[in-house]
């Protein structure tokens, strides 16, 4: 029985009839309610035709989260008086709950990009809303462009609805080519803003880690808020982790504790949006209540301030989740939760004075994430580099091209990006192409059962519990009762299945259309070639993983996924793996005494020169060699190290160096480059210069400066581009870092003169080395700064009436006393011998009575002799 009541009490009611005009004349629309308007549970229904009089219409509902999807599933059931699967249904990975009556479906955006992959006319389908669209998930972005793409070319009639809890929908309305804006009322009530930021400060997150010290602040926080306020408390908190610290810190409290995330099971999930049964609540949440939940009966929120964030460090191949400070906009939703119902008051455990500092909206997802999985949907789609593609924002060039690499190592695409056929079966796995790639061609090594059970355990991170060594977490996962054991096994089952399904379950089928090498019967530890990518095969063809030990399978298939990710043991639990970043072990992991390790998951804290391995496994060295076969590299290399040219015969594995042997003979261009690299790498320096080398460098860059060409230009940046125009024969003939220094720089920069103009003839005329001034001394000029400049005594000067000139720019006359120390300045010796003269000789014709200081200097012979020796002479 229709709960009629309930629905009227929604506030989007009053929106739906606009919307319901918008999509009959456009067929796209963007709707804005504020979360717990019915957005998600009221608009789906009315435009399926199950609620008012409208037709019916098979309805897709696209959530970024498994936890959003079945709560909308189940709210929508109960608005119907059904159960799901009957009228109202749920997809996601893994489950699936729908029958032949289903008209209204919640999928994930994950599923539905698989959906479009196999089916762009999206056969059936009437509507399609993509709800939580302002939180810019990556598959959330790609589901909208691929059916606004669809909806160009093959499906017209597709009605489209982009669904956000924010007003921010202008660039949702100019992507969907300017489509009308809806806008529904929410009831929200006043809610008191409190600044409560620790009394300490706590240390800034990084990588996964928060300071505990604020995860205590926060549950002290909670506390206070339960004696200080009336109603239900709901606690934003950014992971599974700080959740599981903070409810183990508020043990006695007279509330019941709740914990709601992505992992938490359905029973605790029902039982958080069923609202309270009397007794008050604790709800600890991650950003999931921000929007896609509504939780009832909230009066307070607690905000800690953090959030997660994808993050991609491209240059040392590292990907995770990173903490971050929650932006604004984060912090207007999760404030807004606690006036839904009545007035309430927000917690937030930061001070005011951050606030304004903070971003204003979350970064897209698609500026900050590891683009791999992003880029195989493209080419699957028939669009490589997603030029053509509808995108709020672009892909960042350099993560597509990261992508891109990563996609050809494993040979989802070939030449010029297209998809193979292994790529497609990739894409249809649900997994990120590197887990794909593990799960094809570790099946092929060791089966698809126990290829499946350690791709599971690397696509949800166990929990910390289960410790850093990938092996005995796969044990723990097996015998485990917890709810990442059921989760893990449930995904054991799908994988095995979609594996075996394809009739791979003997090996070679998994491994059909593999990247080049992959399983292609390189034994391990044989030769794999100079990094041409191939013998990157195991070696290993019985496929059914009988014979090996966990640690054995888990180590080939980490391997497989992330091959720049093998390192080897440098000693105390230090490890550096093939991408080049140094890798450290926490004290005490059983991981520390390996020779090699696959790391699995890895973070770098910030200011850290290394990254930390928060899961890896036991690797050996055939099978690191073998797993990441297209990293090996031998060849000769003669590189500036240490101060020094390094000649060897280097066989490494990425930056992992196997076996070395110095080189007598090296190939003299090797050794040229090195010591271009080391003059790059430690200035020009490393050659012979003297004062007249350094004047005449300084000489050449003012005429550059002044007259441009043909006088060369003789900065660092000009000289080391070129090193051949001026180092020339003698840089061919060095060996080492002892020959630089015997190059005469001076004779060398004299190659660079236009000798072949007969301008060089004039250096001496346009940039004289030295002045001669009218007492006779020839004083040197030095041509260092802006301006020329001319230190002479002042008595040297008596008689010249004008400034001299090099090069048409007057000199910058350093006036000295007869001791040699600053009198004055000028670049105007007429101006000074009128106006200036006259108070310098006042103020030292006393310090210094024996020389001569004339009330008319031009009246008088120049010197550098005192008054008496003048009158000798």
């Amino acid at each position: 029985m229709i709960r009629t009541e309930a629905l009227d009490r929604l506030p989007v009611r009053t929106a739906v009839p606009a919307l319901e005009r918008a999509l009959d004349d456009r067929g796209v629309a963007v709707l804005c309610a504020p979360p717990g308007t019915g957005k998600t549970t009221l608009v789906p229904l009315v435009l399926a035709g199950l609620t008012g009089n409208g037709p019916v219409r098979r309805v897709l509902v696209a959530e970024p989260r498994r936890i959003a999807a079945r709560a909308a599933a189940r709210r929508m059931a109960w608005l119907l008086g059904e159960r799901p699967g009957e009228r109202v249904g749920f997809t996601v990975r893994g489950e699936r709950v729908v029958g032949r009556q289903t008209v209204v479906e919640i999928v994930t955006t994950g599923v539905l990009l698989q959906r479009l992959q196999r089916d762009q006319k999206l056969a059936g389908v009437d509507v399609v809303v993509i709800d939580e669209c302002h939180e810019r998930h990556l598959d959330a972005d790609t589901v909208a462009a691929f059916l606004l793409d669809a909806r160009e070319a093959i499906r017209p009639d597709l009605r489209l609805v982009a669904a956000s809890a924010t007003t921010d929908a202008e660039g949702w309305s100019r992507l969907l080519g300017d489509a009308p804006v809806i806008e529904a009322e929410g009831v929200s009530y006043p809610v008191e803003v409190l600044w409560a930021p620790p009394a300490r400060p706590v240390k800034p997150p990084h990588g996964m880690r928060v300071d505990p010290a604020l995860l205590t602040h926060v549950a002290a926080t909670v506390r206070r808020a339960l004696a200080e306020r009336e109603g239900d408390v709901l606690c934003f908190l950014p992971g599974v982790g700080e959740i599981g610290r903070v409810a183990g810190q508020l043990a006695g409290v007279d509330a019941e504790v709740l914990q709601v995330h992505g992992r938490a099971p359905a029973a605790v999930q029902d039982a958080v949006l069923a609202g309270s049964s009397g007794v008050r609540r604790v709800v600890l949440a991650t950003s999931v209540a921000e929007s896609s939940l509504t939780v009832p009966g909230v009066r307070v929120v607690v905000d800690s301030g953090l959030a997660r964030e994808p993050r991609t460090d491209h240059a040392r191949g590292l990907s995770a989740l990173t903490t971050v400070r929650a932006s604004q906009a984060a912090g207007r939703q999760r404030a807004g939760r606690a006036g839904r119902e009545a007035p309430g008051a927000v917690y937030r455990c930061w001070d005011q004075v951050e606030d304004g500092r903070l971003a204003r909206f979350p970064a897209p997802e698609i500026r900050v994430a590891d683009l791999a999985a992003f880029a195989l949907q493209a080419a699957c789609w028939g669009d490589p580099a997603a030029s053509s593609l509808a995108l709020l924002d672009p892909p960042p060039a350099g993560a597509m091209g990261a992508a891109r690499e990563v996609l050809g190592a494993i040979g989802a695409v070939g030449s010029g990006g297209r998809v193979t056929g292994r790529g497609v079966r990739m894409s249809r796995l649900g997994l990120h192409p590197r887990l794909a790639r593990a799960l094809l061609d570790g099946a092929a090594e060791v089966g698809a059962r126990r290829a499946a059970e350690a791709v599971a355990l690397l696509s949800e991170e166990p929990p910390r519990e289960y410790g850093d060594d990938l092996a005995a977490a796969l044990r723990t996962a097996r015998r485990g009762q917890d709810g990442y054991a059921a989760r893990w096994k449930q995904e054991v089952r799908r994988l095995s299945g979609q594996v075996d399904g394809a009739g791979s379950g003997s090996g070679k089928t998994a491994n059909s259309g593999a990247a080049p090498g992959i399983g292609a019967g390189a034994a391990p530890g044989t030769s794999t070639g100079t990094g041409s990518g191939s013998g990157t095969g195991t070696g290993h063809r019985s496929g059914s993983g009988e014979g090996r030990s966990d640690d054995a399978v888990v180590g080939l298939v980490a391997a497989l996924a992330f091959p720049e990710r093998v390192a080897r043991a440098r000693g105390d639990g230090a490890f550096l793996m093939a991408s080049g970043t140094g890798a450290e072990l926490r004290d005490g992991s059983p991981l520390r005494r390996s020779p090699w390790l696959a790391v699995a998951v890895a973070d770098r804290p910030s200011h850290a020169a290394s990254a930390r391995v928060r899961l890896a496994a036991v690797l050996d060295e055939d099978t690191a060699l073998a797993a990441a076969g297209h990293l090996r590299v031998r060849g000769e290399e003669v590189r500036w190290v240490d101060g020094e040219v390094a000649a060897r015969s280097v066989d490494r594995l990425g930056a992992v160096e196997l076996a070395v042997r110095p080189l007598k003979q090296p190939d003299p261009e090797l050794v040229r480059g090195a010591l271009v690299d080391g003059l790059r790498r430690e200035g020009l320096g490393l050659l012979r210069w003297n004062r007249d080398t350094e004047q005449l460098r300084s000489r050449l860059a003012f005429l550059h400066r002044v007259l441009g060409a043909p006088w060369p230009d003789v900065s660092d940046a000009a000289l080391l581009a070129d090193p051949d125009a001026w180092l020339e024969p003698e840089l061919s003939r060095a060996r080492r870092r002892s020959d630089l220094g015997r190059i005469d720089a001076g004779q060398a920069l004299r190659r660079l003169l236009p000798w072949a103009t007969g301008d060089a003839a004039r250096l001496d005329e346009l940039a004289p080395e030295r002045i001669e001034v009218p007492s006779g001394s020839r004083i040197r000029v030095e041509y260092d700064g802006d301006q020329p400049v001319l230190a002479v005594k002042l008595q040297e000067l008596f008689g010249l009436a004008e400034t001299p000139r090099v090069a048409g720019v007057p000199v910058l006359v350093h006036l000295l006393s007869p001791a040699g120390r600053p009198a004055a300045v000028t670049a105007d010796l007429a101006s000074f011998w009128r106006e200036g003269y006259k108070a310098v000789r006042a103020e030292l014709r006393g310090r210094y009575p024996k020389h001569p200081w004339p009330e008319d200097p031009a009246t008088v012979p120049a010197t550098r002799y005192t008054s008496a020796r003048l009158k000798r002479s």
